[in-house]
């Protein structure tokens, strides 16, 4: 038979035309399909299980306008910042001494979760001043400063957990039995030093500069830790050890 030219052959039969079909379907098949886990999807031939969200533990949180800013704001505070070629300092208007501790330890506490310039500054400054000069008032305030502290470490932000360390650091020391007054409140201090427990450096034989301005959360909460231990009394460590499995004795 032969075919003339300018018209068209003839037409495939029916049955050459499914293969393609099947081989367009097996395609599609083929394509990995994203699902969520324990589902009936999951137990699916070509479905890829998601994996879990990140959990955030260690995600720094947005701060809020603190209590210690309005009341600068308002020049409640007797502070002016005292420049000197060492650095700026406080200039207290009025013997620390003299001032109510029940009232401004706590906000100056209170403005430990500020970031800011010069609220971060006066806050931090501040706080060493009054537990530079405290003494015996210092203990009866530790109550009230333990919400404070906790809502600056709920931050999770860098710089204001090396400032919060350091402060309780110097709480532990500032006078006789604050850091025993401190052992009841481990449960709102501590989960969070849990987290950032081991965010250490490991450089090997490098240098690691932070060390000079202590800006090593690790190696913060490691001293932290072995201060509550050593002025925290013989309940100290087993209570240290409930929350912060981790963490061997010191003494």
């Amino acid at each position: 038979m032969v075919m003339e030219e300018g018209r068209p052959g003839p037409s495939k039969p029916a049955g050459d035309r499914r293969p393609q079909k099947r081989q367009k379907k097996d395609k599609q098949h083929d394509k990995q399909q994203p699902c969520e886990g324990f589902s009936i999807k999951a137990m699916m031939k070509n479905s890829v299980v998601r994996g879990p969200p990140p959990a955030g533990s260690v995600k720094e949180r947005p701060a809020k306008h603190t209590a210690f800013r309005k009341f600068y704001e308002r020049g409640d505070f007797p502070i002016a910042v005292q420049h000197e070629c060492g650095g700026n300092k406080i200039a207290w208007k009025v013997q620390i001494e003299e001032l109510d501790y029940h009232y401004f330890l706590p906000l100056f506490f209170d403005g430990l979760c500020e970031t800011e310039f010069p609220y971060e500054f006066f806050a931090r400054q501040g706080v060493h001043d009054l537990l530079e000069h405290g003494g015996n008032r210092i203990l009866p305030v530790v109550p009230q400063l333990i919400i404070p502290i906790k809502n600056a470490l709920n931050l999770r932000n860098r710089q204001v957990l090396c400032t919060t360390l350091k402060v309780i650091q110097h709480l532990v020391v500032s006078a006789e039995m604050v850091g025993v007054a401190l052992v009841p409140y481990y449960r709102q201090i501590l989960p969070v030093l849990n987290i950032f427990k081991h965010m250490n450096v490991n450089l090997g034989d490098g240098i690691e500069y932070g060390q000079q301005k202590r800006e090593n959360i690790g190696v913060l909460i490691q001293e932290t830790l072995e201060l509550f231990e050593r002025y925290g009394g013989e309940n100290a460590y087993i209570n240290i050890k409930y929350m912060i499995p981790t963490y061997w004795s010191c003494m």
